[in-house]
């Protein structure tokens, strides 16, 4: 399990850069996304990966869960949907203003 998270991580990781190394303001905006979902990734990992985890204290022979990670990646979640929506009502005013999607706003000469 905890080589699939570890796996995942990393290729939104990779991705996410990749594409907010791109000219066009699509693929940055869809970076930005992916960068973050690796953040949440990560955050989410750090609190012991265990699977049938109780939350409720008192059954000291199980596992517990720690809820201090889930919290912080639902919040998280919410942060990064506001943060994408406000990037890409942001992309839109600049290609509306600019009348081009690069991210420099200026088309490339060929």
């Amino acid at each position: 399990m905890e080589a699939l998270f570890a796996i995942s991580l990393g290729v939104l990781a990779a991705t996410g850069t990749y594409l907010l190394l791109r000219g066009r303001v699509f693929p940055v905006v869809l970076g930005l996304t992916l960068l973050s979902y690796a953040v949440n990734l990560f955050l989410f990992a750090m609190g012991r990966l265990v699977s049938g985890g109780v939350v409720i204290l008192g059954q000291a022979d199980k596992a517990l869960a720690d809820p201090v990670p889930q919290a912080l990646v639902l919040t998280a979640i919410v942060i990064g949907f506001a943060m994408t929506a406000f990037v890409v009502v942001l992309a839109l005013r600049g290609l509306a203003e600019l009348k081009t999607d690069h991210v420099d706003g200026e088309e490339p000469k060929a």
